[in-house]
């Protein structure tokens, strides 16, 4: 395990986070529907990347407590983005499906940031594209740890 405290690796975790965070806020300038919050596109995109899920679930997943989802998912199924349904095995809860018109719009923005990352790949060469390739699972991994 590499020393992360101090040095080269420190100075490349430090890298890492500031080009990640960069990045992310040049993305979420790339938006289709400028009327949701970058909270509630995130819950979108789990649901569609998890499925049906109960508030609870949703809140655990996109670490925000539970009446803020609640909140959340009350603002989306305004929307008719989401909608509550009983849950099949406790009828006390709701679960939470993401609508037709939702995946549009999640289709829609990723093919935005899609061809907005497209566009600064093009500015770099063959060896840096191969690094970057290569990285991208990598960077899926600590996405989801």
């Amino acid at each position: 395990m590499p020393d992360l405290s101090h040095g080269a690796d420190a100075a490349a975790v430090n890298a890492l986070r500031s080009a990640v965070m960069r990045l992310s806020r040049r993305l979420k300038h790339q938006r289709v529907d400028e009327s949701l919050s970058p909270t509630e596109m995130s819950v979108l995109g789990t649901l569609a990347r998890c499925g049906t899920a109960t508030p609870g679930e949703l809140a655990r997943k996109e670490h925000v407590q539970p009446p803020s989802m609640t909140r959340i998912v009350a603002l989306l199924e305004a929307k008719g983005l989401v909608r509550l349904e009983p849950h099949p095995d406790d009828r006390r809860q709701k679960v939470v499906t993401q609508t037709e018109r939702a995946e549009a719009m999640l289709e829609e923005s990723r093919r935005k940031r899609n061809a907005f990352l497209a566009t600064l790949v093009e500015e770099l060469d063959e060896d840096e594209w191969a690094t970057l390739r290569a990285a991208a699972p990598v960077l899926e991994k600590l996405a989801h740890i």
